[in-house]
């Protein structure tokens, strides 16, 4: 009988002792301590700001309410720092991503620089997604895309798995627009600087981070800085209803579907994910946060501020979009979009 009650209290203080981090709660997980927003871009485009801002508000509504704070791993168009998160994150439930809005369009054309499955990430909500819109300065005397047919554009890209890069050589597939991309730039900042400057003459950006930043180029006046030539998206963005999608240009079915593989990135938006092999037990907790943090009245005025819209999806709604979004991406249409991005020389900047 001593035996059996010795045997039985050593094999609980094994049990206890062999007990999973993920069994504790939320609230132990993430009392006292810091919870890491990682972000790869640079701190001045909408990436930044919307970390920046989730940083100030979340803690507040996650158990045991701890303290936020953001990191920059720019490269890549944020490739790098996707790449670190799937595979050398921390686990524990302290560092999330902001996945850059490419990351599906990334993992179909790159699967051998991509070092992630988007699907493995968790995701736990998006704060808003937005259009690419691609621009030129109008002293250039582009006017539409046949005029992009005829002539030579320098346009500016962060790098060659960013909307930047994309949605240009994209557009030089489709539409056999004359885009010469140059990367190396950091961030939508670097990018919009370098074309106000006159170094370069175009890029892609999101219409968010366009009003948000640029708002002196779009006055819809004659004059203005900048031509809008095409947007990318699902669907158009409520004020640019006369600006063609991407996919409405296109004229053959392989070439639309390839345009549409772009248009993941409006409902990828600006959010959050947890790495692969985060305790489980975390996802609720953490996507309860996110959904209270952007319903909050002082995120929304904060956001408000930074010129930030706030048009959420819940995490377990964009997962299962991203998921059969993959699920049905014809192959033709990824050898096309292929064909287009690959078949294209890269400009270094300053090479």
């Amino acid at each position: 009988m001593k035996r059996t009650l010795i045997t039985g209290a050593a094999a609980a203080a094994v049990l206890a002792i062999a007990a999973p981090a993920m069994a504790q709660s939320a609230a132990d997980v993430y009392k006292d301590r810091t919870v890491t927003i990682l972000v790869g871009y640079g701190a001045g485009g909408t990436y930044g700001q919307t970390a920046l801002l989730l940083s100030q508000h979340l803690g507040k509504f996650i158990p045991g309410n701890p303290t936020v704070i953001v990191q920059h791993m720019p490269g890549a168009g944020g490739i790098k720092a996707t790449n670190y998160a799937y595979n050398v994150m921390p686990k524990a439930g302290h560092n999330l991503l902001v996945p850059p809005e490419m990351s599906v369009v990334s993992q179909l054309l790159r699967p051998n620089r991509v070092k992630y499955v988007t699907t493995g990430f968790t995701w736990l909500g998006t704060v808003f997604g937005a259009n690419q819109v691609m621009i030129v300065r109008r002293d250039t005397g582009i006017r539409s895309i046949d005029d992009l047919k005829k002539k030579e554009i320098i346009v500016a890209s962060t790098g060659t798995g960013s909307p930047t890069y994309l949605v240009p050589a994209m557009m030089n597939g489709i539409l056999k627009t004359k885009f010469k991309v140059v990367t190396g730039y950091k961030g939508s900042a670097g990018t919009s600087l370098s074309v106000e400057q006159g170094e370069t003459f175009g890029m892609s950006n999101s219409w968010v981070s366009w009003k948000a930043n640029r708002p002196q180029w779009f006055q819809g006046k004659s004059d203005d800085f900048a031509v809008k030539l095409t947007q990318v998206g699902f669907t158009k963005e409520p004020d640019l209803q006369d600006l063609p999608l991407l996919t409405e240009l296109a004229t053959n079915p392989d070439d639309k579907a390839a345009a549409a593989m772009l248009s993941t990135a409006s409902v990828i938006g600006r959010g959050l994910v947890l790495p692969p092999g985060a305790p489980k037990n975390l996802v609720a907790p953490l996507r309860a946060a996110f959904d209270k943090t952007v319903a909050d009245a002082a995120f929304k005025a904060d956001a408000e501020k930074r010129k930030l819209p706030v048009v959420p999806i819940g995490g377990a709604e964009l997962q299962k979009t991203i998921t059969d979004a993959i699920a049905t991406m014809s192959p033709t249409a990824i050898a096309k979009a292929k064909q287009y991005v690959f078949g294209q020389k890269v400009h270094k900047r300053g090479k």
